[in-house]
């Protein structure tokens, strides 16, 4: 096991899990904030922090991946700075919120990713807060009727309770229930009805992330309705369930699917990296005179190849990589073609 460790990434990871560690102790208030009901939840949080550290730090050592990963930030950094900003803002809408990717794919899979998606952010951004002891409620000292919202123990607002407000905030965590339930029946259709995901869908890449979802969902939505509707009579069945769900969510969120949460937002660094490469010199082929891609793109491409030991290189001192897809295959053809006529016979 050790043999495959990879050092760098396991102390990089140890380091930011100890100060995620460092951060809920500072921002609890040494823990005054805390609810210890919550500690399952928060030792998963903490694996998936090791864990999703670790598996982006050993990605990010892959030398395409770093050559996009380095370039995007010395492009934001450097020069256009506001520029490649509105770029990475109009991509983060568009693509990441408005979820356009998967929508080209498709109306249905792209509006059940999107509702997915807005239920998954809303709850990270109410559960992980909660869960460190970084935002608490609390009844105002004069008053029974008045909440207070603190953050990292500084109060930031209140509210009084039977309004609309509170019904919002105290109702947030089931409103992002609603929509991935509403996300994962879409997708469930598409899985049950498509022909083609029919044919080559799994169980644990594509049916076992929507089946925990629909029960993190369902169990979180129905601690609410048995408080509601039941009288608290089935919480310990709902609660344990929910913990169970959300818990293993967390600790297969490194390894599984779900990485691709943490993963999907390297794509706004290769939005910018895209502006840069359309709005510099580009790339022409030698065969057919056509210009078709950056030549910054091309040059990372050349280099990155270097590093993993590849050589294009031809005889008369250029290289494969200068030439389009379409270039390339017109050399391949002319290959096949003198390969042919140097054994004598076109056919057969």
């Amino acid at each position: 096991m050790f043999n495959t460790l990879n050092l760098r990434a396991a102390l990089l990871a140890l380091a930011a899990t100890v100060l995620l560690v460092a951060s809920i102790v500072i921002g609890s208030r040494n823990l005054g904030n805390f609810d210890a009901a919550l500690i399952a939840y928060l030792f998963g949080c903490v694996f998936a922090c090791f864990g999703i550290v670790y598996r982006y730090t050993v990605w990010l050592q892959r030398a395409p991946t770093w050559r996009y990963f380095a370039r995007g930030w010395r492009l934001f950094l450097t020069g256009r700075t506001v520029a490649y900003g509105w770029e990475f803002v109009k991509h983060f809408v568009i693509q990441f919120l408005g979820q356009k990717f998967i929508r080209n794919r498709g109306r249905a899979r792209g509006y059940g990713h999107m509702l997915m998606a807005w239920g998954c952010f809303l709850a990270f951004a109410v559960t992980f807060p909660l869960v460190f002891g970084w935002i608490h409620f609390g009844l105002k000292r004069r008053g029974i009727d008045t909440y207070e919202i603190f953050i990292f123990g500084f109060k930031v607002m209140e509210f009084r309770l039977h309004t609309w407000l509170a019904e919002i905030i105290f109702n947030a965590l089931n409103w992002s229930a609603i929509l991935v339930i509403a996300g994962v029946m879409i997708m469930i259709r598409r899985r049950l009805t498509h022909a083609g995901q029919i044919a080559i869908q799994t169980f644990e890449g594509d049916w076992l992330p929507l089946l925990l979802l629909l029960a993190i969902s369902l169990t979180g939505l129905g601690i609410s309705l048995d408080y509601k509707f039941m009288e608290g009579k089935a919480h310990q069945f709902m609660a344990i369930t929910h913990a169970i769900t959300v818990i293993l969510f967390l600790l297969w969120m490194p390894f599984g699917k779900f990485y691709h949460i943490i993963q999907r937002p390297a794509q706004l660094g290769i939005a910018i990296y895209r502006k840069a490469g359309a709005e510099g010199p580009q790339a022409v082929c030698p065969h057919n005179g056509r210009e078709f891609t950056s030549k910054m793109h091309l040059d990372d491409v050349k280099e990155v190849t270097a590093q993993l030991g590849f050589d294009y290189a031809r005889k008369d001192g250029t290289t494969h990589l200068d030439y389009s897809p379409q270039g390339k295959r017109a050399l391949l053809a002319t290959a096949h073609l003198k390969a042919r006529q140097k054994a004598g016979s076109l056919f057969g």
